[in-house]
């Protein structure tokens, strides 16, 4: 059953869309700077040869690097100056996100409001620049291996390679929080958003001249067809989905009246964590294949090893893939969502769960339903993600049907969507408390 915001968003007049002038604004400056990030991906990286570099790209694709590739909206294929992508800064996030929970002065800053945010914002670039620096570096070491890729090997080659791509990472980090802040919907994701929907046109038509040269059977076109728009059916659903407790409030006395006891309820998402497990995993999971660059000339090693066993669709790829993301599932649910905390509000405001002593015991039982919904979106996320990897393994079709695209898109765009709605129900109300105030003014 759909909530009363819910039901109030559903009945909105969207011609107010054209009266809502602060909102076409956002929208515009939205969609300019993901044109500037687009514009971006085709600069290319000095000292590269194209004509090798496409041959060597070619090669590799298959592998982890066409995920990579993908997430940076095909900068990677190009080697363009936004190689990197947005991936830096989304793991650096996390990573300080992470450790609010184990440094305590970390968790101090964290409970101090804004001014907490903003250092812990400044440490997120700090560390940020630091991840960009070793995989810019790691990128440039892998560019000189590939024979004829590079035109002047050396290290001034490496230096301007690697200062060139952690400036373009730091470029998508301030854009994309010029788009949080100036635009519409989160713009760390909409910028993974953007390079994912630019690559499917291309995607589509691969996949058509696949089944017309008959690499690819007809039924396995339709399969995937299918199996797309079975996951995003999926998503919509499990996304929308939620576990509601009851809250109550008893009577209480407010100056000479007394307030009758209400209900309420505490929504619980199903998948409290988002994109965020599958895109941390597959960041971590290009730690191997970064780390094996600087490797570049040696025919042995354990590591050569662990990055062929970690390609795409590879058993350990696989496994390592389902873990990682369950681990994210409980963790960043962890960080999100306190139940002490929450047990302690309702408490300090006379509320409680039926049945439940509040307090200790009210922390425990939201504790114990989180963790079992958590249990059910880890699953819902491995699965999304999982099973149309096994299609693409088989069929070798673009890595833009995976799972994890899937994911991305279909949870960006309802997020978007869903400011879009508020930000109009915001300027109807502004509308209905101007007019409420006229007529108030005439009387």
């Amino acid at each position: 059953m759909a909530s009363a915001a819910e039901q109030l968003a559903a009945n909105l007049n969207w011609g107010a869309f054209g009266k809502a002038e602060e909102l076409k604004k956002r929208i515009w400056f939205t969609l300019g700077a993901l044109l500037v990030y687009r514009l971006g991906t085709y600069l290319p990286l000095p000292g590269i040869d194209a004509a090798a570099l496409a041959k060597a790209f070619n090669n590799a694709q298959t592998g982890i690097i066409g995920l990579f590739n993908m997430f940076s909206g095909g900068a990677v294929g190009r080697m363009a100056i936004l190689a990197l992508g947005i991936m830096p800064y989304i793991s650096a996030s996390i990573i300080v996100q992470l450790m609010t929970t184990v440094v305590p002065s970390w968790e101090a800053l964290k409970k101090e409001g804004e001014s907490g945010r903003k250092q812990l914002n400044q440490y997120t670039r700090y560390l940020t620049v630091l991840l960009a620096i070793f995989q810019a570096w790691g990128i440039a070491v892998g560019l000189e291996g590939a024979s004829g890729v590079v035109a002047h090997p050396g290290m001034f080659f490496r230096l301007s390679a690697t200062l060139t791509l952690v400036g373009g990472t730091m470029f998508l980090m301030w854009l994309g929080e010029q788009i949080t802040s100036r635009g519409i919907g989160n713009g760390t994701s909409l910028i993974i958003f953007a390079g994912i929907v630019a690559g499917l046109p291309h995607a589509i038509a691969g996949t058509l001249e696949l089944g017309r040269q008959g690499a690819i059977s007809t039924f396995a076109i339709v399969a995937i067809i299918v199996v797309a728009i079975v996951v995003i059916g999926f998503v919509v659903f499990m996304e929308r989905a939620q576990r509601r407790l009851l809250i109550q409030y008893p009577k209480r006395q407010v100056g000479n009246q007394i307030m009758q006891g209400q209900s309420s309820h505490l929504p619980l998402k199903l998948n409290t964590s988002g994109v965020i497990p599958p895109i941390f995993a597959s960041s971590l999971l290009l730690v191997p294949a970064t780390i094996a660059n600087f490797q570049q000339g040696q025919t042995t090693g354990w590591l050569t090893t662990v990055t062929a066993l970690l390609g795409h669709g590879q058993p350990l790829y696989m496994v390592a893939y389902t873990a990682l993301i369950v681990f994210f599932c409980f963790f960043y649910t962890a960080i999100v969502f306190n139940p002490t905390d929450t047990a302690d509000n309702l408490k300090k405001h006379g509320g409680f769960i039926p049945g439940i002593r509040p307090g200790e015991r009210t922390a425990e039982y939201i504790d114990y339903v989180l963790t079992r919904i958590t249990v059910l979106g880890a699953i819902y996320i491995v699965a999304v993600c999982l099973l149309p990897e096994f299609l693409i393994s088989y069929t070798g079709v673009p890595f833009y049907f995976g799972g994890t695209s899937l994911l991305i898109v279909v949870s960006v765009t309802m997020d978007t969507v869903s400011q879009i709605q508020g930000h109009l129900l915001a300027h109807q109300y502004e509308g209905l408390i101007k007019r409420a105030k006229l007529k108030g003014g005439r009387r």
